[in-house]
C-alpha cells in the first residue's frame, strides 16, 4: 500500500455494496418518483454492480478529496474558509462561496452548499456521478473572461449516466469486473461520450489551471498535456517561442491504465510513491581527479508535464552524500535547508507575496522562480567534493507533499505520515 493514499476498506466496503444492491441493481427498477436526482446517487449504489471499480475508487484520492477526508486540503480549507460541516461558509477574502469546493466537493458545489456532511455524496468528493454525468467541457474561462473551474467547467445530464462506451438500459447483462454478467436492471439510462471521456478534457476542469483569490494561477499542468509544445529559440539574439501541435497521451493513459478491460479508478498520482518513482530517472557518474571528486547527477523527467506537478507546495529534494569505507557520511550537499544551502537541489514552483516572500497558495500575489523539471527535460547537476576518505557517492531523490514552512503553519492538523519525504530515486557510485 502507498504511504500517503491508499487505505484498504476490506469487508466494510463489501457490506456497503451488498446493501446498495437491494435498490439499484434489482430485478425491478425503482419508480421514477422514488428516485433521487441523479447527482444525489451515492457511489455505493454504483458499486452494487461495478464492485471492483468501486473498490478502486474507494482507495483513491478522488474519494478522499473533501475537507472532511483530505488532511492537507482540510487544514487549508479551515484556515481560508471555515468549518466544512457548517452551512453558509464563505471564503474569508472573497466573501463568496468557496471556489475550492468546485473541485474538492463538486456535488456540493453544484448544490451550492457548504455543509459537506449533510448528504453522503457531498462527503464523497469526486464520486461516480460527479464525473459520469458530465456531457461537455466548456473550458476553464467563461465568455466574460472569468474563471469557471471544477464543476462549473462542465455541462451535465440530469437523467442519464455518461461514459466512454455507454450501456443498455433495462434488463440487460451488465459486465462488472469480478461480478459476472447476471441480468440486472439499470436504474438510469447510459449514454456514450467517447470524445469527452477518452480525452484529457474530462480531467482539465480541475487539473488545468486553478487561480487563488488574487487571480494568481497556483495550479497548472502545462501546455504539452494539452497537445501543444512550446519551444524557445533565438532569432538574431532575441528569444522567440514557437508552438506546435504534438500527439500527446491523455491523462487517463497514465493515471487510469486499463486493467482487466476496464480503466483503473485508483487514479494514482503524487500520493503514491511508486507512481512518483516512475516519473524521474536518476543516474550518477563520479570520478576522482587531483584530490577532488567530480560527480554528475542526471535527472530525466519521463512525463509530459512538469515534475513535481499539481499543487505548488509539492517539491523534490536531491540529497548528495559522500561515504567512507564504513558507510558513514563525510560530506553532503546540504545540512538543513536545501533551498538556501544548495538551491539547484530543490525543485519547486515558488509563490510569492508583494514583498517577494514565499507564501502559501491562497496568499500568493505573483509567481516566483520555477525550478521544476519541464516536460521531458534532462537536467545535469554537477558537484565537486573532497576525495579524502571517500569510498562512494550516493544520490537520493525525495518527494514531499508539502513544504516545511507549510508543515509548521498547519501544525498538528496534519498526520505525521504526510510530513515524511518519500524516497523516489537512488543511485550509487563506488570509487
Amino acid at each position: 500500500m502507498a504511504v500517503w493514499g491508499k487505505q484498504g476498506l476490506g469487508w466494510m466496503v463489501a457490506g456497503v455494496v451488498m446493501t446498495a444492491a437491494s435498490l439499484w441493481a434489482s430485478d425491478t427498477p425503482p419508480a421514477e418518483s422514488e428516485r433521487p436526482p441523479l447527482k444525489h446517487v451515492p457511489s455505493a449504489n454504483c458499486g452494487a454492480c461495478h464492485q471492483e471499480i468501486f473498490l478502486q475508487w474507494s482507495n483513491s484520492m478522488h474519494a478522499k478529496s473533501t475537507a472532511l477526508t483530505d488532511p492537507i486540503h482540510g487544514a487549508v480549507y479551515r484556515m481560508e474558509a471555515g468549518d466544512p460541516s457548517e452551512e453558509g461558509v464563505t471564503h474569508k477574502v472573497t466573501k463568496s462561496f468557496p471556489a475550492c469546493l468546485q473541485c474538492h466537493a463538486p456535488i456540493a458545489a453544484r448544490d451550492k452548499t457548504t455543509k459537506l456532511d449533510a448528504k453522503p455524496m457531498y462527503a464523497e468528493g469526486v464520486n461516480c456521478v460527479a464525473c459520469h454525468t458530465m456531457t461537455h467541457f466548456k473550458g476553464v474561462q467563461g465568455e466574460d473572461g472569468k474563471p469557471q473551474l471544477g464543476a462549473s467547467a462542465y455541462d451535465y445530464s440530469k437523467d442519464s449516466l455518461q461514459g466512454p462506451e455507454g450501456a443498455f438500459h433495462g434488463k440487460q447483462p451488465i459486465p462488472a469486473p469480478g461480478g459476472g454478467a447476471e441480468p440486472k436492471v439499470n436504474a438510469f439510462p447510459h449514454q456514450a461520450r467517447s470524445a469527452l471521456f477518452k480525452s484529457s478534457e474530462i480531467c482539465l476542469g480541475c487539473h488545468q489551471t486553478m487561480v487563488n483569490p488574487q487571480k494568481v494561477a497556483v495550479c497548472t499542468i502545462g501546455d504539452l498535456l494539452l497537445g501543444k509544445e512550446v519551444k524557445e529559440t533565438k532569432v538574431k539574439g532575441k528569444e522567440v517561442k514557437e508552438t506546435r501541435d504534438v500527439v500527446a497521451p491523455t491523462c487517463q493513459s497514465c493515471h487510469m491504465p486499463v486493467l482487466n478491460g476496464f480503466a483503473s479508478h485508483e487514479i494514482l498520482g503524487g500520493h503514491d510513491p511508486e507512481k512518483v518513482r516512475k516519473s524521474v530517472a536518476l543516474t550518477l557518474v563520479a570520478r576522482e581527479d587531483d584530490g577532488k571528486i567530480a560527480a554528475a547527477i542526471t535527472l530525466k523527467n519521463t512525463l509530459l508535464h512538469t515534475m513535481p506537478n499539481s499543487a505548488p507546495f509539492r517539491n523534490m529534494v536531491l540529497k548528495v552524500t559522500a561515504l567512507n569505507d564504513k558507510g558513514e557520511v563525510v560530506w553532503s550537499n546540504f545540512k538543513e535547508n536545501p533551498d538556501k544551502e544548495d538551491p539547484q537541489a530543490f525543485l519547486i514552483l515558488k509563490l510569492l507575496n508583494n514583498e517577494g516572500q514565499p507564501v502559501m497558495p491562497p496568499q500568493a500575489t505573483k509567481i516566483g522562480p520555477d525550478s521544476r523539471l519541464k516536460p521531458g527535460e534532462k537536467r545535469v547537476l554537477n558537484y565537486s567534493l573532497p576525495a579524502s576518505g571517500v569510498k562512494s557517492v550516493r544520490a537520493e531523490l525525495f518527494y514531499n507533499l508539502i513544504t516545511k514552512p507549510m508543515m509548521e503553519k498547519l501544525g498538528e492538523q496534519l498526520p505525521e505520515e504526510l510530513k515524511k519525504p518519500a524516497l523516489v530515486g537512488r543511485a550509487d557510485a563506488v570509487l
